[in-house]
């Protein structure tokens, strides 16, 4: 047998699949551009479109990008959707003047994509402050989430670290508290935001955190990010709403946690059990954006989990 043979069937049962996964985002992913209510959004679409379909819902500041290791690895039984929100990425980011960055309106401009695309039923794969979007938009419209896949996207003030005190006195004055926004939107916050405290430095790529500050340096995007920094407060105060509408709507749930991230704890990750029982919870060697350190594992146990949870077509 040829080694590449080889080595795509090894390949293969690493993710819990007889059908070798496609390669390469190349080969999987488009690239596309629509209008949400005057604004314009950009998306990362892969996977055959009678498929299952997820919905993966970027954390800060990075964008859809961010699901680029994940996407051929899920995309031959699976339709994929990976937005970027407004302000991040290559969407749109019109002034504070003109869109209002809440999170109330970032879930509302993704339920436009949604409604646009036709999606009328999806699994959400939430990562940071995909939480907050992904859970306004379950709550706004249960009938169309079939599960629920949660990596590092906290709801429970257990999973929140010490940085958040500081956070904190800057909702109580923002004014006062310049300095919260200078570290939110440095280049130093955003590398620390992938290292965390992983012990394994060199398995991460600085293009990411240095590509990230880079559209964070872009003109408006500090006005842009203060806002939402802002408005997170909305998101603690929305929290038993959140964990009320889980416990109402036993649906399918995985946890992926990156245990070296010092934003979300792992307490965090364990408190979702109390309102999701029997949701499946997997700690891993990784950090807040886990597909930087373990995108086998994540690949592994999102493959397993929808495989068991949501129908796909038979492989050919």
């Amino acid at each position: 047998m040829p080694a590449q043979t080889v080595l795509a069937a090894a390949a293969a049962l690493a993710l819990g699949q007889g059908t070798p996964p496609l390669s390469s985002v190349s080969a999987t992913t488009t690239y596309r551009r629509t209008e949400v209510n005057g604004v314009g959004l950009f998306y990362r679409e892969a996977g055959p479109r009678d498929a299952p379909t997820l919905l993966l819902l970027h954390g800060y500041p990075s964008s859809s990008r961010q699901w680029d290791p994940l996407l051929p690895l899920l995309a031959d039984r699976y339709h994929l959707i990976a937005p970027d929100y407004p302000g991040f990425g290559h969407s749109d980011a019109p002034s504070p003047a003109d869109y209002a960055y809440t999170f109330d309106n970032l879930a509302r401009t993704m339920e436009g994509l949604v409604t646009q695309l036709g999606l009328a039923r999806y699994t959400l794969f939430l990562q940071d402050y995909g939480g907050p979007v992904g859970f306004r938009m379950a709550l706004a419209h249960p009938e169309r989430v079939s599960a629920l896949i949660v990596q590092n996207a906290n709801a429970y003030t257990e999973g929140l670290g010490a940085k958040w005190q500081g956070i904190a006195r800057y909702w109580a004055d923002p004014a006062a508290h310049p300095e919260q926004v200078d570290a939110f939107t440095s280049l130093e916050g955003a590398k620390q935001r992938h290292l965390g405290t992983s012990p394994n430095p060199e398995r991460y790529n600085p293009d990411s955190w240095v590509d990230e500050y880079a559209g964070l340096t872009r003109p408006g995007a500090r006005e842009i990010q203060a806002a939402l920094l802002y408005d997170y407060r909305t998101n603690l105060a929305a929290y038993p709403a959140w964990q009320a509408w889980m416990r109402d709507h036993p649906l399918p749930t995985l946890i992926l946690w990156g245990r070296y991230d010092p934003s979300f704890l792992v307490p965090g990750a364990e408190a979702y059990l109390r309102d999701r029982p029997t949701a499946e919870l997997h700690i891993l060697n990784a950090g807040h954006f886990a597909l930087d350190e373990a995108t086998d594992a994540v690949a592994r146990l999102t493959r397993d989990f929808l495989g068991r949870h949501v129908t796909a077509p038979s492989a050919p």
